[in-house]
């Protein structure tokens, strides 16, 4: 059984687009000296966790975006799917240059929810066309959830900052 070659294209954007975020993410955290002296809380994980945590959240989006682009019933569907996920894509980058390069956890905080919306909507309109698409990104929105709480619990227990 070979692979369609709908699949092709959209695996290759979607792999080549999350690697590029993937990378300036990495590039952008600086787990250094400011981000060792925050207090953090008790439930915070591993610092090991997060480059794997992430390592398979961009690998289940990579799955369904391609699932949703492909299930996209026209052009205008596709382009607004590729859209929210290019939104997406900025508000994640975004998120790790507020907290690590501008060291203002308490901007990030309020760019995360903007983040998590970027999440819903992203899963709810791609839910219209695959029900698989939607189901690959609810971890995403369950760990941006959590990193959410987690960069609150940092702002409050070193706020304010600047």
């Amino acid at each position: 059984m070979s692979v369609s070659k709908t699949w092709i294209l959209p695996s290759i954007v979607a792999a080549i687009a999350a690697v590029i975020v993937a990378a300036l993410g990495a590039t952008i955290t600086d787990l250094g000296p400011w981000y060792q002296s925050l207090e953090k809380p008790s439930w915070n994980p591993p610092d090991v966790a997060f480059p794997l945590g992430w390592t398979v959240i961009f690998a289940l989006n990579t799955a369904a975006i391609v699932s949703a682009w492909r299930a996209a019933p026209s052009v205008k569907v596709a382009d607004t799917i590729i859209g929210l996920f290019a939104l997406n894509a900025f508000l994640n980058i975004t998120w790790s240059m507020l907290f690590f390069r501008v060291q203002r956890p308490d901007w990030a905080f309020v760019e995360v929810l903007l983040l998590l919306l970027s999440i819903v909507a992203l899963l709810v309109y791609s839910a219209r066309h695959s029900r698989g698409a939607a189901l690959l990104f609810t971890p995403y929105l369950l760990w941006v959830s959590f990193a959410a709480a987690l960069n609150w619990a940092v702002v409050d227990l070193n706020g304010p900052f600047g």
